[in-house]
């Protein structure tokens, strides 16, 4: 599984590739939208995760131009990675094209079922545990 992390805080990258690394997940990083954006292009993801609030471009407009997409990478699963912690944020965030959300600091069982419902949802599975 190939995941590709956008987020700016190179501390925050860290943590969930550790996460990550343990259940045998690999993940690249992108420190910005516009990187992020780029490496999907050239890349081979199994699903993205986006934080919402970067320099630049935001991850709300990212998941936008990823949705816009005349390609299969269009449908990539998408799961809002924020510390934001507003009434309306899912709502907001799925709106705008995400498929799920979580909040940081990143819990490992918050990540680990995010992805496991997005893993399920693509491929149709009734159930998937990662750990």
């Amino acid at each position: 599984m190939q995941i590709l992390f956008v987020e700016d805080d190179p501390m925050n990258r860290r943590v969930v590739k550790d996460m990550l690394h343990v259940v045998g997940a690999d993940m690249d990083e992108a420190p910005d939208a516009e990187t992020g954006l780029k490496m999907i292009d050239d890349g081979a993801y199994t699903m993205i995760l986006m934080d919402l609030r970067m320099p630049g471009m935001d991850g709300l407009t990212a998941i936008r131009h990823l949705r816009a997409r005349a390609d299969g990478k269009s449908g990539l699963p998408v799961i809002v990675v924020t510390a934001d912690t507003a009434i309306d944020l899912r709502e907001r965030c799925l709106a705008g094209g995400a498929d799920e959300v979580i909040l940081k600091p990143v819990a490992m069982g918050a990540l680990l079922d995010a992805m496991g419902r997005m893993i399920a949802k693509s491929t149709g599975a009734g159930g998937v545990v990662l750990s």
